[in-house]
């Protein structure tokens, strides 16, 4: 066993002092899906002492062209990711010490987790959920690893509370497009760039040197050859409601946060975004058209899938038909709209 580190060692900006540091170290993971899992495996190969993965979802079949962890097995079993993810972890190294939480993270359930995180990778599918991370990182002083991919193009970028802009700042200046891996698909190896990323300035963050980390946000498209970052020093602003002079953290308070409710008798959920969205129901429309019969009318769009009927409204608010389960419901909703 006193080999298995040696390369990583032999690694000058990590060497023994460094390794002996990451085996100290608790990170958290929110999101055990390809980038998740992909990153649970990478930390676990590099000794970290603690890891601790949080995800909603189980193993399908289309999950595994991308998410390294898991097997057929795992698909046909409907193993939920992180149980899936902890045996196959626990196999590849028994020192770690794993915690697996099958839960739908939120700004409610996540607080209780952080008391000795070090840093947090976000490998989420939504904005709502990165700009909770992103308020508890700056509540808590957590530095945390924003990455998200889709298709051939990835984003990175390392946010260090107090010192660096926060992802409300970062966003402001920064249009995120609103396709996801449902309606965009994606290959493998953008996960596998963004992760390589990731998990890099994790490892910095890990064994403290700090002036390493990269200062800029990081994207490419790996199909069209195109990489591309820039410094996001000047964007941190005094006035952010999450870093700055006056911090309220607003995307820990309830009305801040995107609710859900069951409509009585109609086996329907309703899902209203935390801000008003003004769709363009000309690219809704062909982006939903990829999933089912699209009908539409000046106030709604309705899109007839397999088992459901999704109904996006023009103020944002979505009815999800044919299921009373909020996470159900949640799961369709990010798919379909990220």
């Amino acid at each position: 066993m006193s080999e298995r580190y040696s390369r990583q060692q032999l690694f000058t900006p990590i060497g023994e002092k460094g390794q002996e540091l990451i085996r100290k170290k608790h990170v958290l993971i929110i999101g055990a899906g390809a980038l998740g899992s992909a990153s649970a495996e990478a930390l676990v190969r590099a000794g970290i002492g603690k890891l601790t993965l949080i995800d909603r979802d189980y193993v399908e079949m289309s999950n595994l062209q991308r998410q390294q962890l898991y097997s057929e097995e795992d698909a046909f079993e409907k193993l939920p990711k992180v149980i899936a993810a902890k045996q196959r972890l626990h196999k590849i190294n028994a020192e770690v010490n794993i915690n697996a939480l099958v839960m739908d993270a939120s700004a409610d359930n996540m607080d209780i987790l952080l008391k000795d995180v070090d840093v947090m990778i976000d490998a989420t599918d939504n904005f709502d959920i990165r700009f909770i991370i992103n308020d508890l990182s700056q509540k808590y002083g957590i530095p945390w690893v924003y990455g998200s991919c889709v298709g051939s193009f990835g984003m990175c970028c390392t946010i260090l509370p107090s010192k660096t802009p926060c992802l409300n700042c970062i966003l402001k200046s920064l249009p995120v497009p609103g396709v996801t891996c449902d309606t965009a698909g994606i290959i493998s190896p953008t996960v596998q760039l963004v992760t390589a990323y990731q998990v890099a300035e994790a490892l910095k963050i890990l064994v403290e040197d700090y002036s390493a980390i990269n200062p800029k946000f990081l994207t490419f498209d790996l199909w069209n050859n195109e990489h591309f970052s820039f410094k996001i020093s000047k964007l941190k602003s005094e006035e952010c409601p999450s870093c700055g002079t006056n911090k309220t953290y607003p995307y820990l308070s309830f009305e801040n946060q995107t609710k859900t409710s069951t409509l009585c008798g109609r086996n329907t959920v309703q899902i209203r975004p935390s801000m008003t969205k003004n769709y363009d129901f000309n690219e809704l429309e062909n982006q939903l058209k990829q999933h089912g019969k699209v009908e539409r009318n000046p106030y709604l769009i309705s899109c007839q899938l397999e088992d459901y009927r999704f109904v996006i409204f023009q103020d944002g608010r979505v009815f999800v038909h044919g299921t009373n389960d909020i996470q159900e419901a949640k799961k369709l909703y990010y798919r379909l709209l990220g």
